[in-house]
This record gives structure tokens, C-alpha cells and sequence, in this order.
């Protein structure tokens, strides 16, 4: 081989593998789906507050505001039986409760979360703090350890729960915020021991005031009830000091009576329905106040 012929292969053969390697890196990259920009955003930081929902109803401020919280969401289903999941039932039963209350008018309403997500304990009653709220009626269905447990509850919050379900239930609500036993925020070693002073007792007899109303509704509907008193218990979802909150039991979601009631549409709205007088009749007592 001439000197000439190797100097030509000694240039060629790296132009030949270059062109070679973007032929198939653009190859690669294109059935890849690749981009040819980045796109760079800053996310928020782990103590962050939740972002604000939208608020529904009249432009007017002074007109009262609710806001509805439907229990866990996203990678927390919360209790379930077969095909059925807390977090879809709160949140159905929570959508037709606003509508019902948009549709009567002359109030606002906000939902924590519209959507299958997931939102930290901490952060819900902070929305409606944060939102100065009225009112706060977070949306669950419950769970027993035997499928004869049926009827609806309602919630208050207290230093210590009305019975041994009502700690067993605020134990396994409170650690909503955990993954394999792994708590995904910062919280103190009493979260759910919440003390109440002098300046709190006008919020808790809202509440109390509140949760009466409903059951009263719930039973004058037929539906049935597990206890037709309120509830206490120190759940750590209704902490909000300055803002009347309840959280409302739809019923056992593995008892198969309530689950019929839970997983229809007819059920929802009786629900809904039950929970909208309540609401309408707790604020007009408030204004009459």
C-alpha cells in the first residue's frame, strides 16, 4: 500500500466514524422521543405551604366561605372494600356537596383538593386558615375491624377521644402522613394531643354547634347513624384554633349496607344533601349571632 493511500485512510476513518455516530445518535434521540431543549424550574421546598385552591361562588368577600376537604387522595386511598376507596368516595361526595351549596347561593366554597392528589394533614386545615374560612367539613368514610360497624358520625376535635374507636380512628387519621411507617413531615411527638384554651372555646362550640346540625340532618334524611351525638377525638385535620371544623364519617366503607350508599350516586347526593342543609343553617345561625 502506497503512503499516499495510508495517510488518505488514516484521515478518513475518524471523519467516517464521526459521521457515523451522528447518524445513529440522531437516530437513537429521534425514536427515543428525545428534545432538543431543557427545560429548567425551580421546585418548592419540602416546608412550603400548600398552593391555595380556587375559590367558587360570588366575587364578594364578605359573603361566608366553606371549605371542603375530602379526605387523603394521590398514593393514600385511605380505607377500601373490593373495588372502593375512601379517597374517590370523599372526593365524589365532596364535588356534589359544593354544587349543592354554589347552587343555593349567596356563599363560597373552596375544595382542599378537586382532584386524586395528595395533601399533608398539616397543610388541609391550613387552607382554610389561610383562606379565613367559616367552616371546615372534612370528608371521610370509615373502617372496622368486622363488617357489623355501620352509620354515619360526625367529628370535633378534643384533647382526647369520646371513646376507644374514636382514638383508634384519630390514630389511624393522623398517620395519613406516613409511608411504611416513615413520617413525610416534621411534627411534634404529641401531634395528636392538641390543647385547647379559653380563646378556642367560641371555635370549638362553633364546631360542636356544627356537627349537631348535622347529624340532626343526616337523621331527619333516614339515614342511619353510628352514634347521634358528636364525636370527639384529636384528629389533627381539624386544628384549626379560629375556624369551626368537623369531620363527617359518611359510614363504613366494609360494611355492606353503607358501602351500597357510599359507592352510588343516589347515596352520595342523600349525603350531600344532608351535609348542605346542615352547612346553610350553621352559617345562618352564625350571622344571626
Amino acid at each position: 500500500m502506497s503512503r499516499t493511500l495510508q495517510l488518505i485512510l488514516l484521515i478518513a476513518a475518524p471523519l467516517a466514524l464521526l459521521a457515523a455516530a451522528l447518524v445513529i445518535g440522531g437516530t437513537v434521540a429521534t425514536r427515543a422521543g428525545a428534545y432538543d431543549y431543557v427545560v429548567r424550574f425551580d421546585l418548592p421546598s419540602a416546608g412550603a405551604p400548600a398552593g391555595l385552591p380556587r375559590v367558587d361562588g360570588p366575587a364578594d368577600a364578605s359573603r361566608p366561605l366553606v371549605v371542603i376537604d375530602p379526605g387523603h387522595g394521590g398514593f393514600d386511598p385511605g380505607a377500601g372494600q373490593g373495588g372502593l376507596q375512601e379517597k374517590a368516595v370523599a372526593l365524589q361526595i365532596a364535588a356534589i356537596l359544593r354544587d349543592k351549596l354554589l347552587a343555593g347561593g349567596g356563599m363560597r366554597v373552596a375544595l382542599t383538593r378537586d382532584t386524586d392528589r395528595f395533601i399533608a394533614l398539616a397543610d388541609r386545615p391550613d387552607i382554610a386558615r389561610r383562606l379565613n374560612a367559616d367552616l371546615l367539613v372534612s370528608i371521610h368514610a370509615d373502617s372496622a375491624d368486622h363488617d357489623s360497624a355501620r352509620g354515619a358520625s360526625v367529628y370535633v376535635l378534643s384533647e382526647s377521644g369520646s371513646s376507644q374507636a374514636a382514638e383508634r380512628f384519630a390514630v389511624r387519621e393522623n398517620g395519613a402522613d406516613r409511608v411504611n411507617g416513615i413520617a413525610l413531615g416534621q411534627t411534634s411527638a404529641n401531634v395528636g394531643a392538641i390543647l385547647l384554651d379559653l380563646s378556642q372555646r367560641g371555635t370549638q362550640a362553633g364546631s360542636a354547634q356544627a356537627a349537631s346540625l348535622l347529624l340532626r340532618e343526616l337523621e331527619d334524611a333516614g339515614m342511619g347513624l353510628h352514634r347521634d351525638r358528636p364525636e370527639t377525638a384529636a384528629l389533627a385535620v381539624l386544628k384549626a384554633p379560629d375556624i369551626p371544623s368537623i369531620l363527617f364519617e359518611t359510614g363504613y366503607i366494609n360494611n355492606p349496607h353503607d358501602a351500597r350508599t357510599l359507592g352510588s350516586r343516589a347515596g352520595q347526593e342523600a349525603l350531600a344533601e344532608a351535609a348542605a342543609r346542615a352547612i346553610r343553617a350553621f352559617l345562618a345561625r352564625k350571622a344571626g349571632a
